[in-house]
């Protein structure tokens, strides 16, 4: 009499659910101040490039921390090194809030300031939802799990640009930052209850853990026990290979001009709105979430298209490049908003543009199917760092763009041209999609560790 194998559990799509979350709020958190941009600029007395500037503030010192956020996740593990990333960004988002008790230069330094933490804080997030991933999800479910979580970021302009906009109008803009920094101080500690590594967490059973390494899963990668407690790793042998290697250089690079779209949108779009086509504040929350709900689709869309494409027996290369090639030359659509009057029209095109957007927005899978297992956190840093250099780039040009012209046309151009660029990389210079595995090694025994079992 044989017995029947228990059926494996589907913790991993709990563990999803969370990272979908928390990104969630990681994306609202950041999009806060451009919600409250128009008045701030408003009351303060900015000038597009001073405006530009307070945009930036976040991508500082978010690509400044990224590399010690991924030593940090590879040392310390994605659990313990997230939950203070979610807590302090939290925290320093409802400190933007009493900025209003300050006037003048001490006002715009205190906005800069607040601005330059929740970025350090936020630094390990992305890369700590890229080992995740690459320790709970197989390669042929990785593409849909990326998406999800990636996609967190329309999620939260469909979720919370209407609610942020009503918020200014009835209560004033600093009541934007007490809410949301208070609902992601909450969330930190429900992520503390519920994220472990798929070998430590109590409700995966030994099938579920199989079937996730069996596909690809490196499901080592959280778990209490792992080696990494002996070693060390040599990051800056380690840096040099990752940026030595054409495939990840060729991604790190299409990731900062993704990234570009991803910065206007989150800065300039609810400016553009309210100076450009004179809508209301109010109008501008509830308007700005019409595309993000087709950039929230489109990023679902295209991860499981990728996968799909996986199953259907497409190399991995195809699988994520095709939606990622599709995606980029429909973003470039935002440019016809140049050569139409009508609000709808402006309306449905971003929405054509952002659901190209979404549909291409697979780097975060890409890095999970690339990074070698000694450094995930690191390999999902320096592409972090990359993308994020477009936070630093793209308000700033814009706001000199606008200063010298007194128009978004040209702005539109420029964030439609990095599409272009983003095509041109996954086709001439990424090359074969693969698992990068390092040809020295990067770790090091500590000095009196015991030898791994």
């Amino acid at each position: 009499m044989t017995t029947q194998q228990p059926q494996a559990t589907r913790v991993r799509w709990m563990i999803l659910a969370i990272l979908f979350a928390v990104t969630t709020i990681n994306y609202a958190d950041r999009a806060t101040i451009a919600i409250a941009g128009p008045e701030i600029k408003r009351l303060l007395g900015l000038s597009p490039v001073e405006m530009g500037f307070v945009f930036s503030a976040f991508a500082w010192s978010y690509v400044l921390a990224q590399l010690p956020g991924g030593w940090l996740l590879d040392r310390f593990g994605s659990k313990i090194t997230y939950f203070f990333s979610i807590f302090l960004w939290s925290l320093f988002t409802m400190l933007m809030g009493t900025v209003g008790f300050f006037t003048g230069a001490a006002a715009v330094t205190a906005l800069f300031v607040l601005r330059l933490l929740i970025g350090a804080a936020e630094a390990p997030s992305f890369p700590g939802n890229s080992r995740i991933a690459s320790a709970w999800f197989p390669t042929s479910e990785r593409g849909t799990a990326a998406a999800i979580f990636n996609s967190a970021q329309y999620f939260a302009t469909v979720l919370f640009a209407p609610i942020m906009g009503w918020l200014v109008h009835a209560f004033g803009w600093e009541s934007v930052f007490f809410v949301m920094g208070g609902l992601g101080i909450f969330m930190a500690f429900i992520w503390l209850k519920t994220v472990y590594g798929p070998k430590d967490h109590p409700k995966a059973n030994a099938a579920e853990v199989a079937y996730i390494e069996a596909g690809g899963a490196l499901v080592d990668l959280e778990s209490k026990n792992k080696v990494a407690a002996t070693t060390k790793l040599d990051t800056w042998s380690c840096i040099k290979q990752l940026l030595g290697n054409r495939m990840l250089l060729g991604v790190y690079i299409g990731q900062y001009c993704i990234n570009t779209l991803t910065y206007f949108f989150l800065t300039w779009f609810p400016v553009y709105l309210v100076q450009e086509r004179h809508m209301t504040i109010l109008k501008a929350g509830f308007v700005a979430a019409l595309p993000a709900v087709a950039g929230f689709l489109g990023g679902v869309l295209g991860g499981v298209i990728s996968d799909r494409l996986i199953k259907s027996g497409k190399s991995l290369s195809v699988a994520r490049k095709t939606p990622i090639v599709c995606g980029m030359l429909l973003s470039t659509s935002m440019i016809v908003c140049n050569y139409v009057e009508a609000d709808w029209l402006v309306i449905m095109v971003m929405s054509i543009a952002f659901f190209g957007k979404g549909i291409g927005a697979l780097g975060w899978a890409v890095v999970a199917d690339t990074s070698p297992k000694e450094a995930g956190g690191m390999s999902g840093a320096l592409f972090n760092t990359f993308g994020n250099t477009a936070g630093i780039t793209t308000p700033i040009v814009i706001g000199y763009i606008l200063q010298a012209t007194g128009s978004f046309a040209g702005a539109l151009v420029f964030v439609g041209a990095n599409a272009v660029v983003t095509i041109a990389c996954y086709l001439f210079m990424v090359g074969e999609i693969k698992r990068f595995e390092f040809k020295t090694p990067v770790m090091r025994k500590l000095e009196g560790a015991p030898e791994a079992a």
